[in-house]
């Protein structure tokens, strides 16, 4: 049978769980199987249905401002048909709009890419017992209630509650985003409410084999699974647009409110001044062309992959193109500790040997000595320690530390930087017996052969006046090194070595040794305590009369540069919240190390979190930086309630239990390096070098993107209310300006200087800076007012030249055109600083002043080639004409450059 409801596993023993699944010690039989395969479905996580590639190209149009360019093409289609002419205004319309909307589709058809990755991790080949044998089944073909065997190396293919185990070690951090061996043991059954991180007699889809075997049995499978409800969360978050989507969504808006009202009082008044009817629909074609910036899509999506671009220089590779600007909006970064803040790697940092405390570069301090005891490092002591953690030790050997359990694979690299060589030692004191590690036992113990009894010396020399402790038994060559938690190595000593040799080890002395490990642990320390005796008579006999050695204190240390990005953050205004599965004492060492949280802060708790309801999670988010112990839906709701805060969020991680929340930040950030696949894919950045300085770095460059794209703004919107205010009134004077003019002059010679402004020298002080509000206009901070300036100087100046033009006889068309079109590439150059234009070197962006020439050179022979100049409808100019455009188009440049000195 298959229990209908979810069921604590956890909670029961090996025997009722089998009970409740209906399964004896022969497994399944194939009927059985099948008739459960029909019930529960594959063993596969299922890809929800999403939109089509139709319906992903076809929401491109949705866009206000295309919706308005596609309704002018039509127009403009049937107009030219009405003159039998060809239909150039509409043919480049649709053109620009086509190319807009592939952009767009192209970013979004990857959107579920994370979801694709989940199923990849569920197809593992299992050893299943059926009908009484063992076979090899592919994954997807288990179902609850089959009896499964895992070694080193397997994947574990489904849910399963562990039955028989012996040294199983699983490497969970896909799930829980910690590297370290997680211990697993059949009994006792624990909490129904125990944690995921804490479920030591449970097994998880997507977890790997590192040490041991076990025997299961398969509880759940497929979308019933733990990373079956991962990958549930993926789907079911929805990314917050980010700050540029929503202030670009709100400029279009804007752009086409003004552009219909703009339409309607240009039309009402030519018809006032009884215009044609035909004559006013072009006009309205024109006025509405002139306002949608064509080219700013293009441009922004240009201006962030050239944003992309320099973060991959900076170890950030940007998946998806919004995110350039949003790292430069963010208000907060939660982030988790295992490889972001740290190095992913155990490090020993501290011994304890005697009544001295030895750091990493072996310098030494002396402690408050317990009664009775000599202080200092008598000669070979910590010599035998070192060499204690390299016997009991199952890493293997390498020449730059080893390859294993992280534990223990420092173990062997504080010995390495004492000099002692592991090949050689485990060479010269061979394994005679061994008591593996096990989780419930939580030590480990290696029997030693020393015929040359130079591990045995050490343990026979006593303290001044005392006789020798340590006799080996007759005929004995063996050597006994024990390592464990101090807690289960201590009782089993009897003696200990202090600044002199061995002596006994009183109670007092003991519980001295104890609050040594309780201090070194209460800092986050990870600590192993290592005994040893020569007259031990071998694997057969408890574990008793021991000579404690000493303490190791390890941890996972903080990236060098950690410290230094945390301190930019606080500096530009961004507060790192760490949301970590990890033990809160360890969270908070970290934190206070590299300066994330001061001294004492407190540390969050998941299950703190699940019976707080929205309101109650907000006020906590507000005031809360640490937060531990927690599960993947638990990190997507402080996400969502940092969100609902007003906060720009950005989330780290590396696992597939970061994935929901990364899909749900603003900008995802995944490791390069040790990130899982789904994560990756879930995550808008991805750092190359798993740095978390990178990061800060990121957040400088997309500063930048968004001053760039205000500073393009303000140039192509000064520009087009300039052209609105010269079509507007060439009606009133019997002129007019084509639609496609004005396309040229919104792609061509506002589109490249556009971009060549995006490769502009960042400020200095960017990172000095608080960041945007999340809800400011992008027209904030003087920005709409100075367009308004702008627009207006450019179109009057542009219109007085027309009106003389037409009086004087002279193309005013032509000259009204190409007036439009210097004089925005002199805006262009005012744009690119905000110094003086005098005072800017050349060379500060060669893009641009490259830019500028191109587009007057293409302006120029658009004028005086005459296939192109009858396709735009234009005539060639005289010198004199010429020359009066650029006139009028220097004094434009003048009033620009007083515009900047007077804002300064």
């Amino acid at each position: 049978m298959i229990p209908s409801e979810a069921t604590a596993w956890q909670a029961l023993s090996g025997a009722d769980c089998l009970h409740r699944l209906g399964v004896d010690a022969e497994g399944l039989g194939g009927a059985a199987a099948a008739e459960r395969l029909a019930t529960t479905g594959p063993n596969r996580l299922v890809l929800p249905t999403g939109p089509g590639r139709w319906r992903i190209l076809l929401d491109q149009f949705s866009n206000v401002m295309l919706i308005l360019l596609l309704a002018v093409a039509a127009v403009s289609a049937a107009l030219a048909v009405v003159d039998h002419a060809v239909p150039k205004d509409a043919i480049a319309i649709l053109l620009i709009v086509g190319l807009t909307a592939l952009l767009g589709y192209l970013q979004e058809s990857r959107a579920l890419l994370a979801l694709r990755s989940l199923l990849d991790l569920a197809q593992p080949l299992a050893r299943v017992r059926r009908d009484g044998r063992w076979q090899r089944l592919p994954g997807d073909q288990l179902v609850p209630g089959d009896l499964i065997r895992l070694e080193s190396g397997d994947q574990v293919p489904a849910d399963a509650r562990l039955l028989e185990g012996c040294d199983l070690g699983v490497q969970e951090s896909a799930l829980t985003g910690e590297a370290e061996l997680v211990g697993k043991r059949p009994e006792p059954p624990l909490a129904a409410d125990t944690p995921l991180v804490e479920c030591s007699n449970c097994l998880f889809l997507g977890t790997a084999v590192g040490r041991g075997r076990g025997l299961a049995v398969v509880t759940a499978t497929g979308m019933a699974t733990v990373l079956g409800g991962i990958a549930t969360l993926i789907h079911a978050a929805r990314p917050e647009p980010t700050p540029l989507q929503q202030r670009l969504a709100d400029l279009s808006r804007r752009l086409v409110a003004w552009a219909l009202g703009l339409v309607a009082a240009v039309v009402l008044g030519g018809w006032l001044l009884g215009g044609s009817p035909l004559a006013l629909l072009e006009l309205a074609l024109s006025t509405a062309v002139a306002i949608v910036p064509e080219g700013l899509p293009a441009v922004i999506t240009v201006s962030l992959a050239i944003g992309t671009q320099r973060m991959v220089r900076r170890a950030a590779l940007i998946r998806h193109l919004p995110a350039v600007e949003a790292l430069g909006a963010i208000t907060v970064i939660c982030t988790d500790k295992t490889g972001t803040l740290t190095q992913n790697r155990q490090v020993v940092t501290e011994l304890r040997c005697g009544t001295v405390a030895v750091h990493p570069d072996f310098q030494t301090a002396e402690l408050t000595p317990p009664s009775g005891a000599v202080v200092g490092l008598c000669p070979g002591n910590l010599d035998l320690l070192l060499q204690a953690g390299v016997l009991c030790n199952d890493a293997e050997p390498r020449p730059r530390g080893g390859m294993g359990d992280p534990t223990e694979v420092a173990l062997l690299e504080i010995a390495a930087r004492a000099g002692l060589e592991a090949a050689s030692l485990r060479r010269q004191y061979g394994r005679a017996a061994a008591m593996p590690f096990r989780a419930e036992r939580r030590m480990m113990a290696v029997w030693l052969s020393d015929p040359d009894g130079n591990l045995t010396a050490p343990l026979s020399r006593p303290s001044a006046g005392h006789p020798p402790l340590e006799r080996s038994p007759a005929g004995s060559s063996l050597v006994l090194i024990a390592k464990g938690a101090p807690e289960v190595i201590l009782p089993c000593c009897d003696r200990w070595l202090d600044g002199a040799g061995i002596r006994r080890l009183s109670g007092a002395q003991r519980d001295w040794w104890l609050a040594q490990s309780r201090g070194l642990a209460a800092s986050g320390l990870r600590l192993l305590a290592f005994a040893a005796s020569s007259r031990h008579p071998g694997p057969e006999a408890g574990l008793e009369s021991l000579v404690l050695l000493g303490l190791m204190a390890q941890r996972d240390p903080p990236r060098p540069e950690a410290a230094g990005a945390v301190a930019r953050c606080r500096g530009a205004g961004i507060r790192p919240v760490m949301v970590t599965g990890d033990h809160p004492l360890t969270a908070r060492a970290i934190s206070e190390a590299i300066g994330l949280a001061e001294p004492g802060s407190p540390v969050v708790q998941g299950p703190e979190l699940e019976g707080l309801d929205a309101a109650a999670l907000e006020a906590l988010v507000r005031r809360t930086s640490l937060f531990a112990r927690v599960l993947p839906e638990q990190k997507l709701r402080i996400v969502r309630a940092l969100q609902a805060t007003g906060a720009v969020v950005a989330m780290t991680g590396d696992g597939v239990n970061d994935a929901p929340a990364l899909r749900q930040a603003h900008v995802g950030v995944a490791m390069g390096i040790s990130g899982s696949d789904v994560s990756r894919e879930a995550a808008d950045v991805v750092l190359l070098d798993d740095n978390f300085a990178s990061i800060v770095n990121a957040v400088e460059e997309g500063r930048q993107v968004y001053a760039n794209i205000r500073r393009f703004v303000r140039f192509i919107l000064g520009c087009n209310l300039g052209e609105l205010i010269t079509i507007g009134s060439a009606p009133l004077l019997g002129l007019a300006l084509t639609p496609l003019q004005i396309l040229w002059i919104n792609l061509v010679t506002d589109g490249l200087p556009a971009l060549a402004l995006a490769l502009g020298p960042p400020a200095e002080d960017l990172m000095y800076q608080p960041p945007i509000e999340p809800g400011e206009s992008i027209f904030a901070r003087g920005l709409g007012s100075a367009i308004l300036r702008i627009g207006l100087v450019f179109g009057a100046l542009v219109v007085a030249l027309m009106v003389v033009a037409a009086r004087l006889g002279r193309p005013w068309q032509t000259m009204a055109f190409t007036t439009l079109c210097l004089a925005q590439l002199g805006h262009a150059l005012s744009a690119g600083s905000d110094q003086a234009l005098w005072r800017t070197p050349p060379a500060a962006n060669p893009w641009l002043l490259g830019a500028v020439l191109a587009s007057a050179a293409l302006q120029l022979l658009l004028l005086y080639v005459a296939p192109l100049a009858r396709f735009f409808g234009v005539t060639p100019l005289t010198a004199i004409e010429l020359a009066a455009c650029g006139g009028v188009s220097l004094v434009f440049l003048t009033y620009l450059e007083l515009e900047k000195w007077w804002s300064r």
